[in-house]
């Protein structure tokens, strides 16, 4: 099965590209095309799409974190000059084409994640099962880190991260716990941290199978990386550099990203902006994309055998209309 042997091959680069049939499926690869993976994490997406790519086909290739851009090189080795890798945030995608002159393209996949090597490293300071310095920058040569987020942003900021961005329901009493531990010693570490919103819960909370810290420790990150402020923006230098019949393909991880793509989509999708009472539009615009699929796409029970962290990964995709 196709699953069994992306597994194995995956295996050797730390990471399994999520729903990799299925985004395939959704690209609709046209082997002279031009693509773009706008989060090139290891390359497992990128390396998929090059094998279906004829010699006149391209594929540019983004990503913030430049050990990811490195890591992408040698793994993409057999197709040197069929594709360039571009160190930098996805948000900056249509000033990377227009850069490279490239006008159009005929298809964009933007994976939400944060991959699995960037967990794995406990020196990046993602993950709250292992102890390292606070840090959770994507992009390393970034200037804000999770332990300025944590030992500077007031506690009307913390609580408010931590509520919109992670969904935690002890926001208010997670976020005092840190001001009041700051105020006698800075936190420098996942542990500290960890151990701070563990003591901040009710016993009831820790019982569940959810790890305590998880929510808290994705609204911090999302707030160090400015990941939900860029993916709007990123979606419509996405749409605006699609060619007719062109397919954008994102797949995101949770509520609060679903929720802007599918939004975004739909506005995109509906074109008309005027008051619902008006007989005619007046407004003239017109449907820029159609939905390839009304509902998100997920894991099959297939992949989730060998790769749980797809369980809360949904695929949104959209085909570009005519202009």
């Amino acid at each position: 099965m196709a699953f069994d042997r992306n597994a194995q091959q995956d295996q050797a680069y730390g990471h399994r590209p999520v729903l990799l049939d299925e985004c395939l499926e959704a690209l609709a690869i046209r082997p002279d095309g031009i693509y773009v993976d706008g989060t090139l994490g290891r390359a497992g997406h990128s390396l998929e799409i090059l094998r279906r790519l004829g010699p006149k086909g391209r594929l540019i290739g983004v990503d913030r974190d430049e050990t990811a851009i490195q890591a992408a090189q040698e793994r993409l080795a057999e197709f040197a000059g069929r594709f360039t890798l571009v160190h930098s945030n996805f948000s900056r995608v249509g000033e990377i084409l227009d850069e490279l002159g490239i006008r159009q393209v005929d298809g964009l996949l933007f994976d939400l994640g944060v991959s699995s090597p960037q967990l794995d490293e406990a020196e990046r300071g993602f993950s709250y099962l292992q102890d390292a310095p606070l840090d959770m920058r994507m992009d390393r040569s970034a200037a804000l880190t999770a332990r300025d987020v944590v030992n500077t942003w007031s506690y009307e900021e913390l609580r408010r991260i931590l509520f919109e961005y992670g969904e935690e329901r002890y926001a208010p009493a997670i976020a005092r716990a840190v001001v009041r531990q700051r105020e006698q010693q800075a936190i420098e570490t996942t542990g500290e941290l960890t151990e701070l919103i563990k003591k901040a819960m009710p016993p009831a909370a820790l019982r569940e199978k959810q790890h305590p810290a998880k929510r808290s420790f994705q609204a911090i990150r999302i707030a160090v990386n400015g990941e939900l402020e860029e993916l709007e923006p990123m979606l419509q230098a996405a749409v605006e550099h699609l060619a007719v019949g062109g397919r954008l393909a994102v797949i995101s991880f949770h509520s609060l990203e679903d929720r802007i793509i599918k939004k975004t989509f739909q506005q995109l999708a509906t074109g008309c902006t005027c008051p619902p009472e008006f007989p005619v539009c007046v407004c003239g615009k017109k449907p820029r994309i159609r939905l390839v699929s009304r509902k998100p796409i997920t894991a099959t029970q297939a992949e989730l055998t060998y790769n749980p962290r797809a369980r809360s990964a949904k695929l949104r995709v959209a085909e570009k209309l005519e202009p």
